[in-house]
């Protein structure tokens, strides 16, 4: 190693010490990104899905890849924008989201988070989430770090620890160990819990459909499901009338992981939600 590449990996070691502390003994710092849990307190599911992984650095990152079937690298097709992905159904691989499916399937012998990175951060399995205020001090190895914005995630990155990340990131690219990117479009963290989920679980229809801070259409929104997604329902309750789809209804639900409420019109179950009270 040169003088001046041997500075500048010195250079970011102190900044990554800087900013999330010395690396612990042993620990790979930014010249000698080793991929392996970084850091303590993890659930033993966590530190499984780090290391299932951390198995894959070298694989291919492929637009689409490991979703088939069953958890697991599969061909992926170009994604229509990117040049460099006219290449990826020619490489068995996986995009970021079949990763993350891939190593916590691996890690708890369940397929938990089958889906996109939007559907991934909001799955019904999250214990906590994070938001970016929180990161990276609250961050554990294996919470699932989330790039986009409330109108949809493009990203989702495994965390090590010692502010690391393993992550398929862009086609032309294999998974790989990275810095944690900080501010731009980092949109929080979420903390799987693989256990038994509590509450109704529903399916939401539609495309594009917003979520609103309060049951009323002209309050904020917060956040809007792309396609079908299953949601957990706390209670339900009357409030504004809506009419939306040819259909007219008052019930409006409120989905706890998004800290949100939906019209009913748009949860299959019809006007009022067997099973799911009423609130407060």
């Amino acid at each position: 190693m040169g003088f001046r590449l041997a500075s500048a990996a010195v250079a970011t070691a102190l900044a990554l010490a800087v900013a999330f502390g010395p690396a612990p003994a042993g620990i790979a710092t930014a010249a000698d990104p080793v991929c392996d849990v970084l850091a303590p307190g993890a659930s033993a599911a966590a530190e499984g899905a780090v290391r299932a992984a951390c198995s894959q650095i070298g694989t291919w990152y492929t637009w689409g890849g490991g979703h088939g079937a069953r958890p697991g690298p599969t061909y992926g097709h170009p994604d229509g924008v990117d040049p460099a992905s006219d290449h990826d159904a020619e490489r068995l691989g996986f995009d970021c989201s079949g990763l993350v499916r891939y190593a916590y399937a691996q890690a708890v012998g369940q397929d938990v988070l089958d889906g996109s990175a939007d559907q991934q951060f909001h799955t019904v399995h999250a214990a906590q989430r994070l938001t970016p205020d929180q990161i990276p001090g609250s961050l554990l190895p294996g919470d699932l770090i989330a790039y986009g914005s409330s109108a949809g995630l493009h990203h989702i990155a495994v965390y090590l620890g010692a502010g690391r990340t393993v992550e398929a990131r862009q086609s032309g690219t294999h998974v790989a160990v990275n810095d944690l990117r900080l501010g731009g479009e980092l949109f929080g963290a979420v903390r799987i819990d693989p256990g038994p989920v509590r509450g109704p679980l529903v399916s939401t229809w539609g495309t594009g459909v917003w979520t609103h801070a309060r049951p009323a259409m002209e309050s904020a929104r917060v956040y809007a499901f792309a396609g079908p997604t299953t949601v957990r329902v706390e209670c339900q309750k009357h409030a504004q009338s809506v009419t939306a789809e040819g259909i007219t209804n008052d019930a409006w639900s409120f989905l706890p992981d998004y800290r949100a409420w939906i019209t009913n019109i748009y949860l299959r179950g019809g006007y009022w939600l067997d099973g799911v009270p009423a609130c407060g």
